[in-house]
């Protein structure tokens, strides 16, 4: 048997097929998100959702009207595209004026309501899709076998590619859409419909995000998680190659689909991780990716008014009467529903600092409450630290690696921001995956509380409540302390225009990589408490639809507020609690009041309640001068 560097030939050139396909489902899946995100400056979260209806409804046009491969080919990406132009018509456009992010936090929210409605019709367990009959079988090349529907998904991928290509790069269509990316304005000035064009191009993606699921279903198994499953891969490939780039999303899907097949052969350990750590190696030496060249665009945020009465009294009272509130509720509320919310609260409060005070939306910051997590568990179980030894290894360790991440994502903003952190996450997810110190999908189980100090039995129940309690708070005032303190003042001011800010000599970078380093922390302190509660550490910590959870309370309870991520946090796990027995509505129930909360009240909870009562304070200090007015004039 003939091997290269120790490997057997037909092991190797079988592993380096699997990656030149998996790259062909890369490169179509990226080329769909790049020219979305080309036109719209927008990160679809729903393209995963996409494509697991392209694959889906293949199977339902086979399984259930007779109607076979070829015809589904056609059908799906048709089918698809006009959702997706109903979705950026009626949904989408309704956000195109303010922030882009909040554009991709809408995709977020509707990639859940479509993930929900497909598990609650389809069931979660995966099922078989036939190769049509004219590619079974395959081709012995000597050294490999080939199968020739797997061959065709390579040469069908690399066509579609090259045509899309094609039209956006040498077409007078593709440049009225790079005109229209660069200055819609003029463009719209020209006489070209540029909502138009927008609406289409997100119908192509989505019908191009189709087409890749209707060639992935006779491989893999069709189920509703499937496009959730490699979404965020895709994410790391664009990043890769550059958000927006054409060119990039081709070049970078099929190097990483490569990589990772060469690597499943040499060290599979490490094949889940390689686009990660690739992605992390491109963006030491350029930020926007191979091929990016896309900055992000001026938006408008939205502007949280403050409180014209707001003293230090008020606040006081304030953090107060939450505090009495908090102690006194075990009497009438379940005390592990309250401790798992406090340290909800407390990761919401910390992804807060960073969202609403620094306008840096992370989509990774579970990595911190779940490294942080691991850490605390394993030291207290294997090594038999003190809880609080433990807690703070735990902490120490999220704060290491917020302040690694930090540098790397703190280079960019945005959306650009937002995916890096994205795919790092997803790298600490793999190797918490792969670890043995972890437990792998087991977690790491029956974490001993131990005694505070030696002296607080943490085994009372009482005693642990009063512990969370007084972590939580101290947290909230820590934060609370901060954002008011000359260097949440300088946050602020990065936030609302950066060019001014260092226009006045300060270091914007540094101030927001401290930003980043304080909420890991903060949010390593809510894991590793959270640990400690439930005695459990396990993967859905680190995944990263906590991720999306945080941003959901956050958003919920209004983010760039105080309170507003407290209530959140309290809502959602309430509605995780007590909506269980709903099974998969769960999912649709929270995305749609995601979607909801973006469309309607943007503010979230406590925002609105703010700009409601700062209404009401602007009208009683209004109408007196009016009066006053009145009066000198009939005098």
């Amino acid at each position: 048997m003939t091997t290269i560097f120790g490997i057997p030939t037909a092991l190797l050139f079988g592993q380096l097929l699997l990656g030149i396909i998996n790259g062909a489902f890369y490169a179509t899946l990226s080329l769909g998100l790049a020219v979305i995100f080309g036109m719209m400056n927008i990160a679809n979260f729903a393209h995963g959702a996409l494509y697991m209806m392209g694959a889906v409804g293949a199977w339902f046009l086979l399984n259930t009207l007779g109607i076979g491969y070829w015809p589904a080919l056609l059908l799906c990406p048709l089918i698809v595209g006009i959702v997706g132009v109903i979705i950026e018509r009626f949904i989408l456009r309704r956000v195109s004026h303010i922030d882009h992010l909040y554009g991709m936090l809408l995709t977020f929210g509707l990639a859940l309501i479509i993930q929900g409605m497909f598990r609650f019709w389809f069931g979660a367990s995966g099922l078989p899709y036939a190769i049509p009959a004219e590619l079974n079988g395959g081709m012995n090349l000597g050294f490999m076998f080939l199968p020739y529907y797997r061959a065709w998904v390579v040469i069908a991928s690399i066509a579609v590619c090259f045509a899309t290509w094609f039209v956006i790069e040498k077409t007078r269509l593709g440049a009225h859409l790079r005109a229209a990316t660069e200055n819609p304005n003029l463009v719209q000035a020209f006489g070209i419909n540029v909502p138009l064009m927008i609406m289409l191009v997100y119908g192509g993606g989505a019908a191009l995000a189709a087409f890749a699921g209707v060639l992935a279903a006779p491989i893999l198994q069709v189920s509703p998680t499937m496009g959730a499953d490699i979404l965020i891969v895709i994410f790391a490939v664009v990043v890769i190659g550059g958000l927006g780039s054409i060119k990039g999303a081709i070049i970078a899907g099929f190097s990483a689909g490569i990589l990772e097949g060469l690597t499943k052969a040499f060290y599979p350990e490490a094949s889940t991780t390689v686009v990660f750590v690739l992605m992390a190696l491109v963006l030491l030496v350029k930020p926007t990716g191979l091929f990016g060249a896309k900055t992000q665009s001026a938006s408008t945020s939205v502007a949280l008014p403050a409180l014209a009465r707001e003293t230090p009294f008020t606040r006081w009272v304030l953090f107060g009467a939450m505090a009495i509130g908090l102690a006194l509720a075990p009497v009438f509320v379940y005390p592990a529903f309250l401790m798992k919310a406090m340290t909800y609260g407390l990761f919401a409060c910390a992804f807060n600092l960073m969202a609403g005070y620094g306008k840096l939306v992370s989509f990774g910051h579970a990595m911190f409450l779940g490294t942080a997590g691991y850490v605390t568990a394993y030291t207290a179980k294997t090594l038999g630290f003190s809880p609080e030894l433990a807690i703070l290894a735990g902490t120490g360790c999220a704060t290491l690696l917020g302040l690694v991440s930090g540098w790397l994502c703190t280079r960019s903003s945005g959306v650009y921001f937002a995916m890096i952190s994205l795919a790092l996450a997803q790298t600490i997810y793999f190797v918490a995956l792969q670890l043995p110190q972890t437990g792998g999908e087991d977690g790491i189980t029956s974490v001993p509380r131990g005694a505070l100090f030696g002296l607080f039995d943490l085994g009372n129940p009482t005693t642990l409540y009063i512990f969370v309690l007084a972590v939580f708070l101290g947290g909230f005032l820590f934060l609370s302390g901060l954002i008011r303190s000359p260097f949440g003042q300088v946050l602020k001011a990065i936030r609302d225009h950066e060019p001014r800010a260092q226009s006045l000599g300060f270091s914007t970078e540094r101030y927001k990589l401290a930003a980043f380093v304080i909420s890991a922390t903060l949010s390593g302190l809510a894991g590793s408490t959270k640990v400690i509660v439930t005695q459990i550490a396990s993967l859905t910590d680190v995944h990263w639809t906590m991720s999306g959870e945080v941003i959901l309370m956050t958003f919920l309870g209004g983010v760039g507020t105080l309170y507003g991520p407290v209530l959140g946090a309290f809502i959602v796990v309430a509605m995780q609690n007590y909506l269980a027995a709903f099974g998969a509505w769960v999912t649709i129930i929270q995305g749609g009041v995601f979607v909801l909360g973006i469309l309607a009240f943007r503010r979230g909870i406590v925002g609105e309640l703010i700009s409601w009562l700062s209404s009401r304070e602007r009208k009683k200090t209004t109408a007196p001068s009016l009066v006053s007015g009145k009066a000198a004039q009939s005098a």
